[in-house]
């Protein structure tokens, strides 16, 4: 993990070294919870069959971010948190071969003034917490944690857009496109959600949402939002669950609210049928991954977390 420095600078300026590695390496945090969506696709949720995979005969290109936090150590009861947020695009060229077109990569230091004051940065951007409430290390921790969250999405929209400064390409994006009115309103970004902790339905529709059949999509629904851009969205099954769970290989699609992506909706969840990731990878959420999505990940690892 790359806070070796952060915690030499530490141990030098007499701070307390903490070494345990607490959930840092996961990814955001998210409560779960039932937003309920509003069809913009049929009378009641459906079931609607999308054909075989097939590729996209346009060129495309994939966005993701990384972010790993831990805490460093203390100053008195104050945690010190190091963190690094990066975010990349690689499009396929020629032969279908991924290349790296976009970076980005920024190194935190996070923790109340007074914990920070003694400390050298050095590479990292220091982040203060605010200090209206009494110290807890527990609630720092937690705020650090949504500072991360926060930047590593700020990191992946730049990328994004400068990826879309220079060139035309497809770009598929890991996650939502509502945290960026950009990407929500491009009509040649889709957005895919391995997370359900916010579902868009309940009672039977929700049924029918998590029981939908390999190669299967759901009907076009707009998610409700208390912040964000609007979007358009379908859930997509990119495998079979039987025998398995409700969420096996269920994705979120999102898209611009248009009736372009109404009626794409079938041949676009074609292409990302055809870019499911083989059965055989050895990543644990292989279900709902895709290979552009897989690759853009194991080149962060590599570039930015590797000692």
């Amino acid at each position: 993990m790359p806070f070796h420095d952060l915690r030499r600078a530490l141990a030098e300026g007499g701070a307390q070294v903490a070494t345990t590695r607490p959930a840092g390496s996961q990814g955001r945090s998210e409560e779960a919870r039932i937003r309920p969506a509003r069809l913009v696709e049929h009378d009641r949720l459906t079931a609607c069959p999308v054909g075989s995979p097939a590729a996209c005969p346009e060129p495309i290109a994939f966005l993701d971010g990384i972010q790993r936090h831990q805490v460093i150590g203390y100053a008195g009861a104050h945690p010190i948190i190091g963190a690094v947020v990066a975010a990349a695009v690689r499009a396929r060229g020629p032969g279908g071969h991924l290349h790296t077109v976009a970076m980005r990569c920024r190194r935190l230091l996070v923790g109340r003034a007074a914990a920070l004051a003694g400390v050298a940065p050095g590479a990292h951007d220091p982040v203060v917490l605010p200090d209206e409430e009494p110290a807890h290390p527990i609630r720092d921790i937690d705020m650090a944690r949504a500072v991360v969250d926060d930047a590593r999405t700020a990191v992946e929209v730049e990328t994004g857009l400068a990826f879309r400064a220079e060139r035309d390409d497809w770009l598929v994006v890991d996650g939502s496109l509502a945290e960026s009115p950009a990407f929500a309103s491009d009509p040649r970004m889709l957005g895919i959600s391995k997370s359900h902790a916010t579902l868009p339905f309940e009672g039977p529709d929700l049924v029918r949402y998590l029981q939908l059949p390999a190669g299967h999509r759901s009907s076009v629904f707009q998610p409700a939002s208390h912040r964000g851009a609007q979007v358009y969205a379908w859930g997509l099954r990119l495998w079979p669950w039987e025998g398995r769970d409700l969420l096996f290989g269920l994705v979120r699609i999102e898209a611009a609210p248009s009736p372009a992506s109404l009626a794409a909706a079938d041949a676009w969840s074609r292409w990302l049928l055809a870019e499911r990731v083989p059965v055989s990878s050895p990543d644990a959420r292989w279900d709902r991954l895709l290979y552009g999505i897989h690759s853009v990940e194991e080149y962060l690892r590599a570039a930015v977390l590797e000692p």
